[in-house]
């Protein structure tokens, strides 16, 4: 056991009454899965988070509204390829379409319908090959983990692997089960990332508390990632919580309460860190661990600037023990605090590498920092000595790579 909960093998299928189905509908891309559904065999009381960027896909424009107005979900269908954003009032319609497809062949209520879209923005979606891939899927519904499995490869664009995890914890007695998938390779900034995020349990709770314990995790985790710079259209996290596990409902703030949102915690960072370390072009995982900051926005700030860099990405890439560029990018992050103060070591696994001490740089072994650079995850660790907040931020490594992909992204 990990802290209050069990690591399991699954995703969004791994909670009780969840099923999950993918097909190949033709969107964008051919002989690939590029749909996907997850279906609940009650309505949910759900919870979301939303792209901050004013320009907002159809998709989220949709989401929302039912999130706001407090709808119970049931489904959820997700399409690849093409993310009907900047599409006006006919991009808007198909949503309402797809809703309505749903309802028709599983007679589950439009306004219990959300839908995820991502890919080029600015193209409007073939609704026949929408349509007829909600219609193929609704036959195909299973709650095997394989299932699920194939519904977070379905919603991959570049991603190069799929991602998923769930957890169990126990709540009054009763054994909960919370897993969940996401996307997202490319556009990724903190402030909600391009990404699509499907997260679902089957604990019975509140729904202010459901959405409280939401907002609570984002903000360290998918808040805390970063591969590019670009805040995209189209961010949308979902949770989804059916009440199946038969717990007594969390209603308020407590040890269950605290229970749940320390489970939840770690599927979202887990998703978060599989994210970034699969940004496109992406060699390595980068993260930067800020300890002992003067508060909280502090220490995120810092680590968000960190690894948002261009420079000490490129440095990252190249293995280059280039600490002045991780000092810089926090100098001009917007934060005060004196450099005679801060601490850096470059760190992986069990080693540590000392580069800067309290305004002086320290005679390090060249080769074995080029040795920790060149490891799956690199580590910039700052301790600032002026509080005791801390933060962690993740991205990932600016290869050439990452130019190719998105120089011929449409094609």
């Amino acid at each position: 056991m990990t802290g209050n909960y069990n690591i399991i093998e699954g995703g969004v299928t791994a909670a009780k009454g969840f099923k999950a189905a993918s097909c190949e509908a033709g969107i964008k891309y051919e002989n690939r899965l590029d749909m996907a559904m997850v279906v609940c065999d009650k309505p949910c009381v759900s919870a979301g988070t939303f792209t901050t960027n004013v320009v907002k896909a159809a998709c989220v424009q949709w989401d929302k509204k039912l999130v706001d107005e407090d709808n119970d979900l049931q489904a959820i269908v997700i399409n690849t390829g093409i993310a009907n954003a900047c599409t006006g009032k006919e991009g808007f319609d198909i949503c309402r379409t797809e809703a309505e497809t749903v309802k028709e062949v599983l007679d589950i209520p439009e306004n219990s319908v959300a839908v995820g879209s991502t890919g080029v923005i600015g193209m409007q979606l073939p609704v026949d090959r929408i349509t007829a891939g909600i219609k193929k899927m609704s036959t195909l519904l299973s709650s095997e983990k394989s299932a699920g499995t194939s519904a977070s490869k379905a919603i991959m664009t570049t991603d190069t692997v799929n991602k998923e995890t769930a957890v169990t914890f126990t709540v009054g007695g009763k054994e909960v089960t919370l897993g969940g998938m996401s996307k997202g390779s490319g556009m990724i900034h903190p402030n909600m990332c391009t990404m699509i995020g499907i997260l679902t349990t089957d604990l019975c709770i509140e729904r202010s508390l459901l959405k409280e314990a939401l907002r609570t995790v984002i903000k360290d985790t998918f808040n805390m990632i970063t591969v590019d710079g670009d805040t995209s259209t189209n961010d949308t996290v979902l949770l989804l919580a059916s009440g199946l596990a038969g717990n007594a409902i969390i209603d308020k703030k407590g040890p269950d309460y605290d229970t749940f949102v320390e489970a939840l915690f770690h599927v979202c960072r887990t998703l978060a860190r599989k994210m970034a370390a699969d940004g496109e072009g992406a060699s390595k995982l980068f993260t930067a661990s800020v300890k002992n900051a003067r508060s909280k926005d502090d220490a995120r700030t810092l680590a968000r600037a960190i690894v948002g860099s261009n420079l000490s990405k490129a440095a990252v890439f190249g293995c280059d023990a280039n600490f002045g560029r991780f000092l810089c990018a926090m100098g001009y992050s917007g934060v005060d605090f004196d450099q005679n103060d801060v601490q850096m070591a470059f760190v992986s696994g069990e080693d540590k590498l000392p580069v800067f001490d309290k305004g002086e740089p320290v005679p390090f072994d060249e080769d074995m920092a080029k040795e920790i650079l060149s490891r799956p995850e690199v580590i910039v660790s700052v301790n600032m000595n002026e509080g005791d907040a801390e933060a962690d931020a993740w991205g990932c490594d600016l290869t050439y790579d990452y130019v190719k992909i998105n120089a011929d992204y449409r094609s």
